[in-house]
């Protein structure tokens, strides 16, 4: 990935709780000219003789693509224009050639109005949804894909689908389906690591995996997943399994699956979560002998690890933790890309109301959101392949766990709302939980902090700032790929590299300036990191669980599977 495209991408991203305004609202307002629109429209009109500029330049290059001798040409790597035919055929490539005339027109005409930061992030999101979804590739029969397709099936393939968008827009969420599903089973080809549920309470399941090897390492390893989609993000299939990769390496891992909640649960919070974890942290000592735990906690589970951290650190039992990992987590939220300048408090408030009425989040609205981050990658390529070509999206394993949402409880989003638009974790004793002030200054554990650097939900700069708010040794782990190809990330892949810098000041950009590059996984590194704080090689257990916790169910479990 270039530099170029991963800054893009930087510059579209949100982290995972901000977006929650946005799944509660919907995503449409986005699309809605505001005030922001307004102030754009008047500082133009102020300034008549640049925007006549811009457009009469705009009118010469129309001029120029009509005569054919416009250069325009879309940039390299554009997947919507690389059939022969939008070049080769002289219709098409004029239209084309006028269509990037108009997008980067636009594009100057943002440039050149004087609105602050806010407003032009929040007018540049519209223009651009707009501009991308004006691509004559999206056009049925212009497209010459799909012009191609229709000869080929006699018309079958419009007609195919066709049906496939009013299913699609039948129900939520509104958007392309990206992935065949029907190759995937739960607990045969994803989420296949064997174990068993040891531990089982109304808001979580532990999961508890089976050793590949005689030995194990002293300590074990619990791990916090995300609150919105599935779990087995760290289990996902055989040979690219984080959770395999690190039995395999020795290590006693146990997961925490959430259940699925419903409106009967719109109570539960920040607090709810944080005691389920306890919960699970006890009964992880239980099993094990082991008086220390690593806390590893992915994405929105992050946050809930890096205060269970806090807590403990609060009421004096820090010693119970070995380590603590985070991977793709923000926790500094200031300035964290586009949607962090849609969001307001009044929009925040409303979008806690909606979700209190309903009991719930439903994590397929939060998809939408998603979607419409990158719409590109994520909407206009699967309307082009399932509505222009008529043709079933691919089966791929990350895509499958990405379909495969969750709820979130009214309680919890309602917290995570306010974490992120007040900062609060940025600020000692500002977040009280259990009766206890958090101070992440507080946890002086040694900790691991892995990014990645084309992440468009938890930007990389943000999760780099907790090295910053952390009270212990740091390491930051800067990974290839976006938001889960960063943490699916096995050994074997040739383009995988990581960048790492012991010197952790406060700028970033500073940071990854001095950053040496490795080749191969950060999965190998973490491995290394966690090898020397996970006590002594034992026996491994020849069953699992202890005599009080038996096993409940093989894994995945049982909650993996609510709807």
């Amino acid at each position: 990935m270039t530099s170029s495209t991963a800054t893009q991408l930087a510059e579209t991203a949100a982290p995972l709780d901000v977006l929650l305004v946005d799944a509660a609202l919907g995503p449409v307002r986005r699309f809605v000219p505001d005030s922001s629109t307004a102030r754009w429209a008047v500082s133009l009109a102020r300034s008549p003789r640049t925007t006549v500029r811009r457009l009469g330049a705009l009118a010469g290059e129309a001029a120029r693509v009509a005569v054919g001798t416009s250069q325009l040409a879309p940039r390299r790597g554009d997947r919507r224009f690389t059939d022969p035919a939008w070049t080769e055929n002289p219709l098409l490539r004029r239209l084309v050639q006028l269509y990037l005339a108009s997008g980067q027109t636009i594009d100057q005409l943002v440039d050149d109005a004087d609105l602050d930061p806010r407003d032009r992030k929040r007018v540049r999101f519209l223009l651009e949804n707009v501009v991308e979804a004006m691509s004559p590739s999206n056009v049925p029969l212009v497209n010459p894909a799909s012009a191609k397709a229709v000869i080929d099936t006699a018309g079958l393939s419009l007609a195919r689908g066709g049906a496939q968008l009013v299913k699609d827009l039948a129900s939520a969420p509104r958007i392309p389906d990206m992935v065949d599903t029907s190759g995937f089973t739960l607990g045969e080809n994803v989420a296949a690591t064997e174990g068993a549920v040891v531990f089982r309470t109304d808001v979580l399941e532990l999961i508890q995996y089976r050793p590949q090897g005689d030995e194990v390492t002293e300590v074990p390893v619990l791990v916090v997943p995300p609150t919105i989609n599935k779990f087995y993000a760290v289990d996902l299939a055989p040979g690219r399994s984080l959770v395999e990769h690190s039995v395999q390496q020795g290590r006693q891992m146990f997961v925490i699956s959430w259940r699925n909640p419903d409106a009967r649960h719109a109570a539960w919070d920040f607090e709810t979560y944080v005691r389920a974890i306890l919960d699970a942290l006890e009964a992880v000592e239980e099993i094990t002998g082991s008086a220390r735990t690593v806390l590893g906690g992915i994405c929105s589970g992050g946050i809930l690890a890096s205060i269970v951290a806090s807590y403990l650190a609060g009421i004096g039992q820090q010693d119970r933790l070995a380590a603590l990992v985070l991977a793709v987590t923000v926790i500094d939220n200031a300035g964290a890309g586009t949607v962090s300048a849609l969001s307001d408090p009044k929009l925040a408030a409303l979008a806690k109301a909606r979700s209190a009425r309903k009991g719930y989040l439903d994590g397929r609205a939060l998809a939408e959101v998603f979607a419409w981050l990158r719409p590109s990658d994520l909407i206009w390529n699967y309307w082009v392949n399932n509505y222009l070509l008529g043709k079933k999206p691919p089966a791929f394993d990350i895509l499958f766990w990405n379909a495969d949402t969750t709820r979130m409880s009214a309680g919890l989003h309602a917290d995570f709302v306010d974490l992120a638009m007040e900062n609060q974790l940025t600020r000692p004793g500002v977040l009280t939980v259990l009766g206890v002030p958090i101070d992440l200054g507080a946890v002086t554990v040694d900790s691991y902090v892995v990014a990645g650097i084309a992440d468009h939900i938890t930007p990389w700069e943000n999760c780099y700032r907790t090295t910053q708010l952390l009270g212990g040794e740091t390491r930051f782990v800067l990974s290839t790929s976006g938001h889960i190809a960063a943490l699916v990330n096995p050994p074997g892949n040739p383009k995988a590299t990581f960048h790492t810098n012991d010197e952790h000041g406060a700028d970033p950009k500073a940071w990854l300036k001095g950053a040496e590059t490795h080749q191969g996984t950060w999965w190998n590194d973490v491995s290394g990191w966690l090898e020397e704080r996970c006590g002594e090689r034992v026996p491994a257990p020849k069953e699992l669980g202890s005599t009080r916790l038996q096993p409940l169910a093989e894994a995945p479990g049982t909650y993996v599977f609510d709807k």
